[in-house]
């Protein structure tokens, strides 16, 4: 099944930025298309608010809702909410899941294989915070976009 959008928008006028938010249900290739919707996410802000965005900041972006969008498939009941917010000079990436646990990143371990998605968002993030909410988590990781 496709990502439904849900609420795609700008801010309020005077606030800066813009964002977008995604329903990610059932199954199929919604991570590959999450990828996708982040990439269009940027591309327009780039494109109709004039925002500096390196082509490197659109690649990490990507590689960040990778990671996370795979490890709340893989580990949380339910959907996945996807939400893309600018904010001065960086975009915010919240994904919302249903497991109401944190996630913990492991001891580095060159003989693992997999399991490496948090180390790599925590790697390429400017930040990363994991919030609990009523029906789950929201963890956001915060990219330059002049990266």
């Amino acid at each position: 099944m496709e990502p439904v959008p849900f609420d795609e928008r700008e801010t309020v006028p005077r606030a800066p930025g813009r964002r977008a938010s995604y329903a990610l249900e059932g199954d199929g290739a919604w991570i590959a298309q999450a990828r996708h919707l982040a990439a269009a996410f940027l591309t327009r802000a780039r494109a109709e608010d004039g925002a500096r965005v390196s082509t490197r900041a659109v690649e990490i972006t990507q590689l960040v809702v990778s990671e996370l969008v795979t490890n709340a498939r893989k580990y949380a009941p339910g959907p996945v909410g996807l939400d893309l917010r600018l904010t001065g000079d960086a975009v915010e990436v919240v994904v919302h899941d249903g497991n109401p646990e944190a996630p913990v990143a492991r001891n580095a371990d060159p003989d693992r294989v997999g399991q490496h998605g948090l180390e790599i968002v925590m790697a390429v993030a400017q930040a990363l915070d994991v919030r609990q909410e009523a029906a789950g988590k929201s963890i956001t990781a915060r990219i330059s976009l002049l990266t």
